[in-house]
């Protein structure tokens, strides 16, 4: 049987659609090729803090299912990380979870795992590219629990000063967002005297700044940090200068030991804890969904963080 011209033409055109569809290259984004293979764990550095706790709950979930578990660092170093994930994603595990180095860099790491198959899912650092899932504390909700605070409980016509973390990540400007929403957006008799355009999160960086404002203004009636490291290098020099008294607020956020004992002994009044049980048990209910050959929806997955003060901080400490 003989085919007309546009007959050719729209089989030609149909071919190429199905080749467009299912996808030239071999993507397998949204499938889990290898459901029983390992999990893979891609850290940033070596394991303390938050991230060791994420590392660690996890480990004793698939330990308890069974689960082979293999963990690598990168030592800081973003080349390095790539390279060790792109050599997961040919070990061929059921799930890559990564805390990335550097949000950019990592890209290529997750495209391969994308096109091979494997779930990606990411925590505690930014990824800005490639499909993968995002299990993250609510880091703007951070900034909105040291503001309703400070706007439940500062005197009218209160003066405050607030540490920024590193702006560049999304934590840092999150944490800012949701903290000036929650007090300055709602208490427009709050005075914002001033803020730093970022931070290193370093408790060096709350002494040289707080120095600097202590110089600068006789009044300070409030400092909120986007951690706990900057609050209480604010705090020790407010106390060196003889500026401190208990009815000054104090907020960081990450429950670190230092700054629990802080409010236990009165002088730091709140910090946020991140919720790594929350990302741990969000986190291994993908993993169980991807043994199960069902691949977690893309896109970011939030958990609610919790207030501590002095009322609770001894169930934290």
């Amino acid at each position: 049987m003989l085919v007309s011209s546009s007959k050719k033409v729209m089989l030609l055109f149909l071919a190429l659609l199905m080749m467009l569809v299912s996808g030239c290259g071999g993507s397998d984004v949204g499938k889990v090729s290898y459901p029983d293979g390992k999990i893979a764990w891609a850290a940033h550095s070596a394991l303390s803090g938050i991230p060791k706790e994420l590392h660690d709950g996890v480990q004793a979930k698939a330990a308890a299912d069974g689960i082979q578990f293999e963990a690598q660092n990168a030592g800081d170093n973003a080349n390095l990380q790539l390279d060790q994930v792109k050599q997961m994603v040919d070990e061929k595990p059921s799930a890559i979870v990564l805390l990335a180095m550097n949000g950019d860099s990592i890209i290529p790491a997750v495209e391969k795992a994308n096109e091979a198959g494997v779930p990606v899912i990411a925590t505690n650092r930014d990824v800005n590219g490639g499909v993968f899932s995002n299990v993250i504390n609510d880091e703007k909700q951070a900034g909105q629990i040291q503001g309703a605070y400070m706007a439940a409980h500062l005197p009218q016509n209160a003066k405050v000063v607030y540490l920024s973390g590193d702006m560049s990540i999304s934590a840092g400007q999150l944490r800012w967002e949701g903290f000036k929403e929650a007090l300055l957006d709602k208490r427009p008799d709050v005075q914002l005297l001033a803020k730093t355009s970022t931070g290193d999160w370093t408790y060096a960086n709350g002494i040289k700044n707080m120095t600097l404002w202590m110089q600068m203004f006789p009044q300070i009636d409030g400092v909120a940090a986007g951690n706990d490291n900057m609050a209480l290098g604010a705090l020790q020099v407010m106390k060196a200068a003889g500026r401190y008294n208990p009815d000054i607020i104090f907020c960081g956020v990450d429950a670190g030991a230092d700054a629990l004992a802080s409010i236990e002994a009165g002088e730091m009044t709140l910090t946020v804890k991140q919720n790594t049980d929350g990302i741990v048990e969000a986190i291994y209910a993908m993993i169980k969904d991807i043994r199960q050959g069902k691949a977690p929806e893309p896109g970011d997955k939030l958990v609610p963080m919790i207030e501590v003060t002095k009322v609770n901080v001894a169930k934290y400490k």
